[in-house]
């Protein structure tokens, strides 16, 4: 993940839309290998995060039970994952060098738009 400035100047950004791509495209490829299995892992997941998006704004929703609602849309989310093979590389762990180059980098990119912006983010002239 290489961090790029935006368009406009104003903000650095961290690429992740093309992983998402990734990923989708190997679900889509997933439902088409075989529409029932991930069908129904679909459908599962997607009730799990309703029950889970209930459990987070119920007001009386003891902890316990919305825990026990995260753990099961994560475990349905895994299942989707692992019918995607390039979920793999969507959370990459990064060394001691590559973390201090990645940093590097984000530092000199807002470095540098700090430079050339106001603290309201309008270029300077």
């Amino acid at each position: 993940m290489i961090p790029q400035r935006t368009t406009d100047g104003r903000a650095v950004r961290l690429p992740v839309l093309a992983a998402a791509e990734r990923l989708l495209d190997d679900l889509a490829l997933a439902y088409a290998e075989d529409r029932e299995a991930v069908g129904r892992l679909l459908t599962l997941h997607a009730a799990h995060v309703v029950r889970l998006d209930h459990a987070v704004v119920s007001e009386d929703m003891p902890d316990h039970v919305r825990a026990m609602r995260a753990a099961e849309a994560d475990r349905s989310r895994e299942a989707l994952l692992a019918e995607c093979p390039t979920a793999t590389g969507l959370d990459p762990l990064l060394d001691a060098d590559q973390a201090v180059t990645l940093a590097g980098r984000l530092t000199r990119l807002a470095a540098d738009i700090r430079h050339r912006t106001t603290p309201e983010g309008t270029p300077l002239q």
